[in-house]
């Protein structure tokens, strides 16, 4: 047994040393000494084997085993390790010949666009068909450089290079004879018929709010109606279908490819790219627009549509600005042109999200709950006007019908009596609002009581779904009866129809 430890001791000191020396002679003839030692292994074993007893042995096979199992382990470490880092290497160049594939595709696809739009234009041209008004221009060396981060945007610079945009004003042109005209328009030329009051509330929150809601039950007019008054204004409006994945700003805007070193550009960008060049109403229709949460994707607009100075009205599209990115982006951000109108149509049912209050707070809500019905209508012709003239017909309606205290006074009443009732506020900005929706309201014919019926019933009464209405039955009874005290009987009948349909659905 002793003699068993003495040939451990004198094995592992001998065996460190020779690694010792191995390792401390890497490339440098490592192995040199260690030939000439196997036969020290073997005398020594011969030397000790004989007095080790049935003990010894036993230990010697299980060292044999364990060093053995050491060795394996080493060797099956550095196989592992060496199979990992060739699958990494290899994946690292397969990754790198996605990048030049991907970058390569995009530059085909990207001629491909263009010879397509070639041959288009050549074949419109043969037919003897005038192109899409707001399709980007297609003309070889009218193109911007193909190495641009913003194809689209970059083609729209070459679109509107060296034309002049100027529209002069329309002699004579009121808000009045804007609604009916437009109203004969739809009706005439496209069989799309609209009661008056509710072009007079389209118009009303034009001059009110950048961003106009369209709801109501499915085919009842709502998409029309924005794409009529795009071709009532002589330029198509832009048609966006919002998809139920939009979750935030990038679904809308676009983004920055890092594999193609481009810009993604959606058709939403490209249409307020175009409003930066064009002095005429461009009008932007997001498409069933609760589909998805209008507060997530259009968080920003929504934002950015509350700054006071329309200088800020800016959004941040790339953060390092390049020598080649369009015209009109100044260090990677694109300021929202003024003349820029938001649509968005809302389905109201099960496949759709509710609009959020921050939503309708700040735009106007057009609820459309039938077909219009047909009506002999004088044939209209589409206009050209500037936006510019727009902003001054409602300017001019501000000063020309200004609220009336008295109205004023019974509003604040009425607030009041919501908030004792109900405990809803009317809120500073409703407030703001009235003061620029009455009086383009009235300008376009409208009476002043009317708009305030229709700023309580979409501004106010609509907070009323949220609330548990099965408990409220006698307020709302008692609010009916109160408009009816403080304004006269039959006054506010959009507020009363709204109440009644809440009475009779609870």
């Amino acid at each position: 047994m002793e003699a068993y430890f003495e040939y451990l001791r004198e094995f592992l000191i001998r065996f460190f040393s020779d690694l010792g020396r191995f390792f401390n002679k890497v490339f440098a003839a490592p192995w040199a000494d260690v030939p000439g030692n196997f036969n020290y292994y073997t005398s020594l074993m011969a030397e000790y084997s004989g007095r080790f007893g049935f003990v010894g042995w036993l230990f010697w096979v299980l060292f044999l085993i364990f060093s053995l199992a050491l060795i394996s382990a080493i060797i099956f470490g550095i196989v592992i390790l060496l199979r990992r880092y060739i699958r990494f290497v290899r994946r690292e160049l397969e990754t790198d010949k996605l990048r030049e594939e991907i970058y390569r595709l995009n530059n085909e696809l990207y001629r491909s666009v263009q010879e397509r739009d070639k041959i288009l234009n050549l074949k419109t041209g043969y037919m003897g068909l005038a192109p899409d008004e707001n399709a980007p221009a297609d003309a070889e060396g009218a193109v911007a450089d193909a190495n641009t981060r913003f194809p689209k945007l970059s083609h729209v610079d070459a679109q509107y290079k060296d034309i002049d945009t100027t529209i002069f004003f329309k002699e004579g042109l009121s808000l009045e004879e804007l609604c009916n005209s437009f109203r004969n328009f739809a009706a005439s030329k496209m069989h799309l018929y609209y009661k008056i009051e509710t072009v007079r509330q389209l118009f009303a929150g034009i001059g009110t709010s950048k961003l106009i809601i369209l709801e109501g039950i499915s085919g009842t007019g709502k998409t029309s109606m924005a794409h009529a008054l795009g071709k009532f204004f002589s330029f198509n409006s832009s048609i966006i279908p919002v998809q139920p994945s939009w979750k935030d700003r990038s679904e809308l805007l676009g983004y920055y490819n890092e594999f193609t070193k481009k810009f993604n550009e959606s058709e939403f960008l490209r249409a307020l790219y175009v409003a930066t060049y064009r002095r005429d109403l461009n009008i932007i229709v997001l498409d069933e627009m609760n589909l998805a949460r209008i507060e997530y994707y259009f968080a920003e607009f929504l934002s950015v549509m509350e700054m006071r100075d329309f200088e800020d009205w800016v959004i941040d599209l790339i953060p390092s600005p390049a020598p080649n990115d369009p015209a009109h982006l100044r260090d990677g951000k694109l300021l929202i042109p003024q003349n820029v109108l938001f649509f968005g149509t809302a389905n109201n049912d099960d496949s759709t999200f509710t609009i959020a209050d921050k939503v309708y707070d700040r735009a106007i809500s057009l609820f459309f709950d039938d077909k219009g019905r047909p009506f002999e209508a004088v044939d209209a012709e589409p206009i050209i006007v500037p936006y510019a003239q727009l902003v001054s017909l409602f300017d001019e309606a501000k000063k020309q019908f200004p609220i009336s205290q008295a109205m004023l006074e019974k509003f604040e009443q009425l607030d009041n009596f919501v908030i004792k009732k109900f405990r809803l506020a009317f809120g500073n900005r409703i407030l703001k609002q009235l003061e620029s929706f009455i009086p383009v309201y009235v300008g376009c014919g409208g009476s002043e009581i009317d708009g305030f019926d229709f700023i309580f019933t979409n501004k106010v009464l609509k907070k009323f779904e949220q609330l548990n209405i099965a408990f409220l039955k006698d307020q709302l009874k008692e609010l009916d009866g109160y408009l009816d005290k403080l304004y006269g009987k039959g006054s506010f009948p959009m507020a009363h129809a709204f109440i009644d349909n809440l009475l009779r659905n609870n």
